[in-house]
């Protein structure tokens, strides 16, 4: 992290682009904030953008999107305490999100229960970034994301992080997909569907820890949620949906961290924007032939 902000102190300008693309992109990688900015990046797009598709198929958005922030609390927590935000984030979104989870398919029920444990925790929040006496930057880059920040010790926790996520989501692939696309007819089949959904929302804490050191509490749906929604309005098939999450996830994070380097704006910005622009761009293409034929005279 110490390097990160030496880069940006002694910069007076931005690097600038030139005409040979292989140089450019060498000059990305020399230094090894970038280096671990990439390693992190990759490994929570590729949590992310498997995990998204479950996310989307069972209507988890609101929930994904409150884990992040009730992880806030538990990161803020961490920081007043002086360890690691990761450590608060995780039992904070693990212990919410199993607690989701057993409510089960009450889905009224649950997006009430959610709203009312999301404000509590926000306030705590608060509370705790208002008792942290130390440098604000932390609490900031727990809303917005820090990437460039990230040290080899936390790119190596993200992976440890991440290769949990993806070895459980892999262990309860089938049953999962079963119970996502029709819950009652799984149940009849004997298909354990409130276990699964507490596992599930365990899995999704994990990825919600992942994703939030890249984009940050406030921004998750970039990766979460946007990379599935585009790709689930490609192909019904589910292992092409994922992969095809999981590419643009990358996409997203790979061209961010690159953008970013050449320019003087925040990570997250590009990333969010280059996913929230694919999405319209998909979007007013697939709406296009459905309205030509709309206007067309019978």
């Amino acid at each position: 992290m110490a390097e990160a902000w030496l880069f940006l102190a002694v910069s007076d300008t931005t690097p600038q682009l030139t005409w040979n693309l292989l140089a450019d992109i060498a000059a990305i990688f020399q230094y090894q904030f970038m280096v671990n900015a990439y390693l992190a990046g990759t490994v929570v797009a590729i949590v992310a953008g498997a995990i998204g598709y479950f996310v989307v198929l069972r209507g988890s958005a609101f929930a994904a999107h409150a884990l992040s922030h009730i992880g806030f609390a538990g990161a803020t927590g961490a920081v007043v305490l002086g360890i690691n935000p990761i450590f608060g984030l995780l039992a904070f979104t693990i212990g919410s999100g199993t607690a989701i989870g057993a409510l089960g398919n009450r889905l009224r029920s649950r997006d009430v229960t959610i709203g009312i444990v999301l404000a509590w925790t926000l306030g705590l929040g608060v509370l705790f970034i208002s008792l942290y006496t130390g440098y604000a930057q932390e609490a900031y880059a727990l809303l917005f994301g820090e990437i460039l920040g990230i040290s080899v010790n936390e790119v190596m926790v993200t992976s440890v992080v991440a290769a949990l996520a993806l070895a459980a989501l892999i262990a309860m692939y089938r049953p999962l997909l079963y119970s996502s696309v029709d819950q009652d007819l799984a149940r009849a089949k004997g298909v354990p569907t409130l276990a699964l959904s507490v596992a599930f929302m365990a899995v999704l804490a994990l990825a919600v820890t992942d994703a939030v050191q890249v984009v940050g509490v406030l921004l998750i749906f970039a990766l979460i949620v946007t990379p599935a929604a585009i790709a689930v309005r490609f192909t019904s098939r589910p292992s092409l949906a994922i992969a095809t999450g999981v590419a643009l996830a990358l996409v997203f994070t790979w061209l961010g961290l690159a953008i970013s380097y050449y320019s003087p704006h925040p990570v997250s910005f590009f990333i969010t924007t280059l996913a929230f622009v694919t999405y319209l761009a998909v979007r007013l293409v697939q709406a296009a032939p459905s309205r030509r034929r709309t206007l067309s005279p019978t």
